[in-house]
């Protein structure tokens, strides 16, 4: 193995950019903007040099690095890729550097904005390659700390209050993680994921729990699972969303539904389900319905909204919910007679595929909608539009092939992932895909609203009448995550070999203690 310590340069590249920007207080905006994508590109760049050395058939952590770090906490400084880990660092890659272009222009200051950006983009790096929880939670919480300011400073007029809603949220979430890993440490002495994950396959977890008191088990998984339900967020926890997504500026809520949302899911995965088997199985049932809740409802609010930021939002709540709808209902069947593997592991593959290809379409759409809101002064209302493909056919070709992603049309990215989901889960809990199908229904109806309003019928306004097609810029931003949703659509399995043998050991190892 190469001696280049490739995860640690993926997660502090970014962070170096950071910091030559704050250290060059009298840079230009056009040097500061060229700066700050350089140092975004870096991911993409490291990313595909660990694509390039990774083995798809090992299911173990691959490029580790573990150093000695804090004796006292037996905390030690440990990262490692696996096929999970390496979709959302590729996932990160590429949406950066689309999400600076994005703020290319029109954003006051860029350097400031650009050193906020690559502290982000670090934090939530880290928080995919962590192997220990006490750097793990370091990058998890300093991932709010830039997007707080990213929101307020340069988002609408109503970014102060949805900036401080989501930081209130997500800090009440995290205290919650941080008491359950506070009392995992008294129980176990250990913080180290892989450690713990072992102690809570054979059940040794809940045990060592059990000695602090009788209720620890129940209040720790509580306590880890309210964390981790905030950031997705699962219904009701996801009010905070909305507000932020559509206050934030085109940019940052690109990332924000392109990457950050896709941590929580990332927690229940790496960490919830691996650590709580039989507690997760114990309350998989009403957790069922707190997914159905936020992948019906959460299609259902799309469908009432006149704000197209709101809109894309509330439909973000609906795909993520699909994920843990997912993992929920292979959980509910767990040890139940009747289960198969193929069943949970299509549910399994489909949470990756969804996670990896929610962040393409759901970024694209927002950009789509930031370049409407760019050309009509600031108005992103559904009734402020109309033929504005008559005036911009490339643009209306380009925003449809993401819109129809987004729906799940077969051929592109987005079908494959919900095909799987529900495949998986009408295998495992039929009467919750049947109630899943209500949330594929709004969702065709307001994504279809959406394009017939704004791109068909006749032009509403001075803003569709003057409404000019893309630019090199926009199509920088545009090009390669369209292109991308057209050949993962074709060729899926260039995402499923990075994760296939891991799904397949998931799935294996279904029985609970």
């Amino acid at each position: 193995m190469s001696s280049v310590p490739l995860l640690s340069l993926i997660i502090f590249v970014p962070w170096a950019g950071a910091l030559l920007l704050a250290s060059l207080p009298r840079l230009g905006a056009p040097a500061s903007r060229v700066l700050a994508l350089a140092f975004s590109l870096s991911t993409l760049v490291l990313a595909l040099a660990a694509l390039g050395s990774f083995d798809c058939a090992s299911t173990g952590y691959q490029f580790v690095e573990r150093h000695g770090w804090i004796g006292a906490l037996n905390s030690d400084y440990h990262l490692g890729l696996d096929g999970l880990s390496l979709l959302l660092v590729l996932l990160t890659g590429l949406l950066a550097p689309a999400c600076m272009l994005a703020s290319w222009r029109n954003i006051p200051d860029p350097r400031f904005f650009g050193l906020l950006f690559l502290l982000l983009q670090g934090a939530a790096l880290g928080v995919f390659l962590a192997l220990d929880f006490f750097h793990w939670f370091i990058f998890w919480e300093l991932s709010l700390i830039p997007a707080y300011f990213l929101i307020k400073l340069w988002g609408g007029p109503r970014a102060a209050h949805a900036a401080y809603q989501f930081v209130i949220y997500t800090i009440g979430g995290s205290a919650f993680l941080l008491l359950g890993f506070v009392a995992i440490f008294a129980a176990t002495g250990t913080l180290d994921f892989v450690r713990l994950a072992s102690l809570g396959a054979n059940g040794a977890l809940g045990a060592k729990l059990a000695t602090l008191g009788s209720f620890w088990p129940h209040a720790v998984f509580l306590g880890v699972f309210l964390g981790f339900a905030v950031k997705v967020p699962l219904f009701p926890f996801h009010t905070w969303l909305p507000p932020a997504y559509a206050e934030a500026p085109t940019g940052v809520s690109m990332f924000l539904t392109g990457v950050m949302s896709k941590m929580g899911v990332y927690g229940f995965l790496r960490l919830l389900w691996p650590l709580f088997p039989g507690p997760l199985h114990a309350a998989s049932v009403p957790l069922v319905w707190l997914a159905l809740g936020g992948a019906v409802l959460g299609a259902f609010a799309a469908m009432r909204q006149t704000d197209l930021k709101r809109m894309i939002a509330y439909s973000s709540v609906n795909h993520v919910s699909y994920c843990l709808l997912a993992l929920f209902a292979v959980s509910s069947a767990t040890g139940r007679s009747g289960l198969t593997s193929e069943a949970a592991a299509a549910a399994l593959s489909g949470t990756l595929l969804q996670m990896f290809n929610h962040g393409l379409s759901a970024a694209a759409l927002f950009y789509c909608v930031g370049v409407l809101e760019t050309r009509a002064g600031g108005r992103r209302d559904l009734g402020g539009f109309g033929g504005v493909q008559t005036a911009a056919p490339v643009f209306a070709g380009l925003c449809g092939i993401a819109m129809f992603s987004s729906l799940g049309l077969p051929g592109l990215n987005g079908f494959v992932g919900e095909f799987l989901i529900f495949r998986g889960v009408w295998g495992l809990v039929p009467w919750a895909a049947a109630v899943a199908c209500l949330g594929l229904f709004a969702t065709a109806f307001f994504l279809i609203t959406f394009w017939q309003r704004v791109f068909h019928g006749p032009r509403a306004g001075a803003a569709s009448a003057e409404f000019a097609d893309l630019g090199r810029l926009d199509l920088a931003v545009l090009s390669p995550l369209i292109a991308l949703m057209v050949i993962l659509g074709v060729l899926p399995q260039l995402q499923t070999m990075l994760f296939n043998p891991l799904i397949t050991m998931w799935a294996n190892h279904l029985n609970l203690p």
